[in-house]
């Protein structure tokens, strides 16, 4: 069901609410329509990032479903983030200029406007509006893009790797997404993730917030998680 059909009928002329996040923990980003973000003067940088995914039928141990295979990036400074950077209006569109990037770090893959998903205004003292792009392809055609990459310009430069992220909590409530929202993210990569994860109705969103309230809890030691495996 798409988000105008899940709000019901609005009074004529009217235009659906943008969608937030609405996860506990992780601040709101401020949301705004493409169109918006394209009448931003000339003192707003724009960034443009892209989510490559996949249904995966596979299971973990044989008994925990994978649900999707989600492509993130270890990046040069030690964070993860997804495929992009920024684009220079005054030469390229969002696409030409996302794509002229994911051609460095991948190599073998372009997205068109049909692609977007959500654009967003950064916190900070720089002001950006970061665009993000979601494309759902098949596990073969992401697998290619993932040998791909190793062989690109920017692989061991700017990208370290290419990860996945898991997108199922196990039995002691940190393996999985808990632990992997965990770890450091650039950006707004990390609030764009959950962003999309919700709005594509890839994780329930109960199961988010539990995930982000997870990792907001005191860890075990590295010898109790030893004991509990």
């Amino acid at each position: 069901m798409g988000t105008m059909a899940a709000m019901g009928a609005l009074p004529a002329g009217a235009l659906p609410p943008l969608p937030t996040l609405g996860v506990p923990g992780v601040p709101e980003l401020k949301p705004l329509t493409r169109y918006e973000a394209m009448r931003l003067g000339p003192g707003w940088s724009h960034s443009c990032h892209a989510m490559l995914y996949a249904p995966n039928p596979g299971m973990l141990f044989g008994r925990i479903p994978l649900r999707y295979a989600v492509l993130m990036q270890m990046r040069f400074d030690g964070l993860l983030g997804f495929p992009g950077g920024f684009v220079d209006r005054r030469y390229w569109s969002l696409e030409d200029g996302l794509n002229r990037v994911l051609g460095l770090g991948l190599g073998c893959v372009r997205l068109t406007e049909a692609d977007y998903l959500c654009s967003h205004l950064t916190e900070g003292p720089h002001r950006v509006v970061a665009h993000f792009y979601a494309r759902q392809l098949t596990l073969e055609e992401l697998h290619t893009i993932e040998i791909s990459a190793v062989h690109s310009r920017d692989h061991g430069l700017e990208v370290m790797g290419m990860v996945r992220v898991p997108l199922y909590t196990q039995k002691d409530r940190m393996g999985g997404l808990p632990n992997f929202l965990a770890n450091s993210f650039v950006g707004t990569a990390k609030f764009q993730l959950l962003f999309a994860l919700k709005i594509l109705n890839m994780v329930p969103e109960e199961k988010l917030a539990e995930a982000v309230a997870a990792t907001l809890r005191p860890k075990k030691s590295a010898l109790d998680q030893a004991a509990g495996a």
